[in-house]
């Protein structure tokens, strides 16, 4: 029996029993939704963590100051330790090789106010070069530059989410803001952040959009912090023009640091780059397990074929026993109800693969979730599909070979 006589013969079994076959199908269709739904779900889930990562930099390492309690920053001070500070990041820069920038930050939580309006915020004193080390963008206006630097200029860039609070449908940029009393002058909005930050190592989770930038020479100048013991800085980041000597220079970067401050460890060294290598491996595990769970169904769908098609296999006993009698061969019986499983697995993957999109695009927009249909999840899905058809249908097809033609004739 020709391929294409098997098909026809296929597809007019699932014509002449539809509600039977879609009953059938429906474990393949909701086993290929699955699988694409979860592995677009898992995907999106890495792409966020892989932003965050970037966000802070590849080829960066980034000092933080270590979060301390009253009394055990009194005894660090008692130390000599002084924490952060700008002298730290200058002897970095001029011993570690293939420094390409550094940048040092300090931060206050303050509130911020524009005539009646006002926002809680986290002001962060600034190097020119943060912007570009940071991949940062300014939506609106221009980033601080070294002339508001070097003349201490009370100018600042504002996150985009504080900029919408204060500022509301009006343009930001010439306007001006309180903070403490201090009043600076909007030069440039950022980019709006869609993520938020996680904890990443010892750095703080913060909503990056409601951050406000000022130059650190005038951060220093012109703000007094509560805390009296706290470090000059709060983060000294070192780009490197590779991300080769990352790890080599993290421990000469340690080493420095540790003379500097008397071996008193006050600050963490986080290498974004190595954690960003943990996190894609941790999330590959994470789809694969997504994965695995969803294509339980897609067995459940292949016990549900291998079921319909021994009831089929006992229904058409005579019409097997027939075709036998005038010269069908045990292959051509085979090959006829693989087929026609085959047939019921493509037709609900195809089906499948559908509703698992249209569900992937109704939870990335309906939720907070962030998904990412990838090609391979759908390959993937479709093709097990595909595989569970062949798979089930070969015992009720090996079944239906194996009965003998004259048992099968007189078989009512």
């Amino acid at each position: 029996m020709h391929v294409g006589e098997n098909i026809r013969l296929a597809l007019q079994g699932l014509a002449d029993h539809k509600f039977r076959s879609f009953l059938t199908m429906l474990g393949i269709i909701f086993g290929v939704a699955s699988v694409i739904t979860m592995l677009s779900i898992g995907e999106g889930a890495k792409r966020e963590a892989i932003a965050k990562y970037q966000d802070l930099g590849v080829n960066n390492i980034i000092i933080r100051e270590k979060e301390l309690s009253d009394d055990e920053l009194e005894e660090v001070r008692a130390k000599f330790s002084q924490g952060l500070s700008l002298q730290d990041a200058a002897v970095i820069k001029e011993i570690v090789p293939g420094v390409q920038s550094i940048a040092a930050q300090a931060e206050m939580n303050t509130e911020v106010r524009r005539a009646d309006l006002s926002a809680k915020s986290t002001v962060i004193g600034i190097t020119p070069e943060f912007f570009n080390m940071m991949n940062y963008r300014i939506g609106n206006g221009r980033a601080i530059d070294q002339e508001h630097y070097d003349r201490r200029l009370k100018v600042c860039v504002l996150g985009a989410g504080v900029a919408a609070t204060l500022f509301r449908h009006e343009n930001a940029v010439g306007q001006m803001l309180k903070m403490d009393d201090q009043w600076l002058e909007v030069i440039g909005v950022l980019e709006s952040k869609t993520l938020f930050t996680e904890t990443v190592g010892e750095l703080a989770a913060r909503d990056l959009n409601t951050d406000i930038y000022v130059p650190l020479s005038t951060f220093l100048n012109r703000f007094t912090r509560e805390q009296l013991l706290c470090s000059e800085i709060q983060q000294i980041t070192v780009q490197l023009d590779g991300a080769g000597r990352l790890v080599e220079a993290a421990g000469l970067i340690s080493s420095i640091l540790r003379r500097h401050h008397y071996n008193n460890e006050d600050y963490n060294i986080v290498i974004p780059y190595e954690l960003l290598k943990q996190e894609e491996k941790e999330r590959r595990i994470y789809n694969f397990l997504l994965g695995a769970i969803a294509a339980i169904s897609l067995i459940v769908g292949g016990i549900g074929i291998m079921n319909i098609m021994l009831a089929t296999v006992m229904e058409r006993t005579r019409e097997i026993g027939i075709r036998r009698a005038i010269g069908a061969r045990k292959a051509d019986i085979m090959s006829q109800f693989v087929t026609e499983a085959v047939a019921i697995s493509i037709t609900g993957g195809l089906i499948g693969v559908l509703l698992g999109v249209m569900l992937s695009l109704t939870v990335s927009l309906f939720t907070d979730i962030s998904t990412c249909i990838r090609l391979y999840s759908i390959v993937i899905a479709f093709a097990f599909s595909v595989l569970v058809g062949v798979s089930f249908g070969y015992l009720p097809a090996k079944n239906a070979a194996d009965l003998k033609p004259v048992d099968s004739i007189r078989y009512e």
